[in-house]
C-alpha cells in the first residue's frame, strides 16, 4: 500500500516537471521542449502504471484516482513554490481542504 503512494508521488513529480519545467526556457524551440517533456513523461508512466497495478490490490479505481489528483496538486504546489518561487496563499489552503474533504468522502465506507 505504501509502495503505491510512493510510486504515485514520484510519478507526479516527473509529470509536473514534464509539463512545467520548460516555462523557464521559452527561447528553446517548441518541438525540442515537447521531445524532452515526452522523455520525462515516459519515466512518469514507468512509475504510474505499476503504482496503479499495485494499488488496485488495496484501493478501488475511484480511490486511486482521487489519491492521484490530491498528490498531483500537493506535488505541484511544492514544485511551483520551489521552481517558480510562487507563494502559497490562503485560497490555496481552502482549495486543498476541499480536496481533503473529497478524499474523506471517497474513502469513507458508507
Amino acid at each position: 500500500m505504501y509502495r503505491t503512494i510512493l510510486l504515485l508521488c514520484a510519478a507526479n513529480l516527473f509529470m509536473t516537471i514534464a509539463w512545467y519545467w520548460h516555462l523557464k526556457f521559452k527561447s528553446y524551440a517548441l518541438w525540442l521542449v515537447i521531445l524532452v517533456s515526452w522523455g520525462i513523461a515516459f519515466i512518469e508512466y514507468c512509475l504510474q502504471v505499476p503504482a496503479n497495478r499495485i494499488g488496485s490490490n488495496y484501493f478501488t479505481v475511484t480511490q486511486l484516482k482521487v489519491m492521484q489528483e490530491v498528490l498531483t496538486l500537493v506535488v505541484f504546489a511544492g514544485f511551483s513554490m520551489w521552481y517558480f518561487k510562487e507563494s502559497f496563499k490562503w485560497n490555496h489552503v481552502v482549495g486543498f481542504l476541499c480536496l481533503v474533504a473529497a478524499v474523506f468522502f471517497v474513502f469513507k465506507k458508507w
